[in-house]
């Protein structure tokens, strides 16, 4: 007898196995209990016939409660209806007993959900969710491998900011302040001239006093950044990577997009090219629509609802006004009041998944800037030292992972995507 996973089941037709896993649900019909058990790679039917089984299992299965843990055996069978596996139970063996499990059928309001989120991450929607996830995960690194990309850590104490200091969670570093990171672009940026091409992928802290459905107060970025390449360049880095990422899920998480009810017809049309708009043609779209967003201004949650809604695949929206992007963003040579920089936009209304832009390489400049910007010069030396020593055209990106999970899944709110919810009033569990 072999010792299989619930993922394996199809290659086992008519052969006897062993499982180990959980019942997510138990249901009976007469002298015939229909346990649907999951072992972490899926979910599958047992089941169990009074006449079939020994009166140990029988009494086992009698007393079974949701989320029991249990060893069974029993014969591998193809699903009379459907295209699955199902299990002809021998015998069944009780690991762990589960007493009253909180989480039922019922609705459950999100307080309570997010207070048992350690429990409700078995919930089959939560399953296929980090699932996905994984994929999301996977498939970067896969990609950015393939394209020279090799992975720096950046530090996740820093003793400055990187894009203002607003939002900086500061703690105590032996007598003086740090701060947990925003983001690891500025150590990337000084990687890129041993490495070339490289990114970082962990977790950064925005404290923000936000309660949108966008925000997270702990979450996971991937930044790279790469030497030698421009704007436009950057673009299609970006629309490759994207591509590629949603790809991997449609073929590798046909279940999990199943269980989550995912309609995938938009997820399908992404490839290459995405949709580009200029800012300025993002404002005149938007005005359209009824916003009054002003000419210079940024744009915020609803205006990228707005007019994500509007196209069925990702829109770059390209060189926003300097007065209200980061300070190592290049200028636009065809109009110094603008940036070389781009958000990438999520279509059905999810907004923004990826920041980046081609970065000051030219040391006055980046100097001028930081002087404009009121920075202290003397933090951020070592950041003008790497325009001083051979510097070249560079440009890099950062990909909210939650946000792209939240769009690919089709998530109403960000909170789902990541295992442990870091919000404004939430820190546990």
């Amino acid at each position: 007898m072999s010792k299989v996973f619930i993922n394996q089941l199809s290659g086992y037709e008519g052969k006897e196995v062993a499982l180990a896993g959980w019942a997510a649900n138990v249901r009976s019909s007469g002298k015939i209990w229909f346990l649907e058990f999951r072992d972490g790679t899926g979910f599958t039917q047992v089941i169990v016939d009074a006449g079939t089984v020994d009166a140990a299992s029988l009494k086992v299965v009698e007393a079974l409660t949701l989320e029991s843990s249990a060893l069974v055996t029993g014969t591998v069978a193809k699903h009379p209806k459907k295209n699955e596996y199902e299990v002809k139970a021998k015998s069944v063996a009780l690991v762990g007993a589960s007493p009253e499990y909180p989480i039922g059928k019922k609705e459950h309001g999100p307080d309570f959900l997010l207070d048992n989120r350690h429990l409700w991450l078995r919930s089959s929607r939560q399953w296929a969710i980090q699932r996905i996830r994984n994929t999301i995960i996977n498939a970067t690194y896969e990609y950015l491998n393939r394209e020279g990309f090799i992975k720096i850590d950046a530090p996740i104490l820093t003793p400055t900011s990187c894009e203002g200091t607003t939002t900086l969670f500061q703690v105590d570093y032996f007598g003086e302040p740090a701060y947990l990171t925003q983001s690891g672009q500025l150590y990337l940026e000084a990687a890129i001239f041993a490495h070339g091409r490289v990114f970082d992928f962990g977790p950064v802290f925005r404290a923000e006093k936000s309660k949108t459905r966008r925000h997270l107060i702990e979450f996971w970025m991937m930044d790279a950044e790469a030497a030698f390449v421009e704007h436009e360049e950057n673009l299609q880095i970006q629309e490759a990577l994207i591509s590629y990422i949603v790809a991997a899920v449609l073929e590798r998480n046909k279940v999990e997009l199943s269980l989550l009810e995912r309609d995938t017809t938009i997820l399908e049309r992404v490839k290459p090219p995405f949709y580009h708009l200029t800012h300025t043609e993002a404002i005149q779209k938007l005005r359209e629509r009824g916003s009054d967003i002003g000419d210079m201004d940024d744009l915020g949650a609803d205006d990228e609802t707005l007019l994500t809604e509007l196209y069925d695949k990702p829109i770059f929206v390209e060189k926003y006004p300097a007065a209200v992007k980061a300070f190592y963003m290049k200028r636009d040579p065809a109009d110094p009041t603008r940036v070389l920089n781009a958000d990438l936009l999520a279509p059905e209304g999810y907004g923004e998944i990826i920041g980046g832009s081609q970065r000051e390489d030219d040391y006055d400049e980046l100097l001028k800037r930081m002087k404009e910007q009121k920075l202290n010069i003397a933090d951020f030396q070592w950041y003008l030292d790497l325009r001083k020593y051979g510097s070249v055209p560079h440009s890099g990106f950062g990909v909210g992972l939650e946000r792209l999970v939240a769009w690919i899944c089709g998530l109403k709110h960000v909170r789902e995507s990541i295992p442990f919810p870091r919000l404004l009033n939430r820190l546990r569990p």
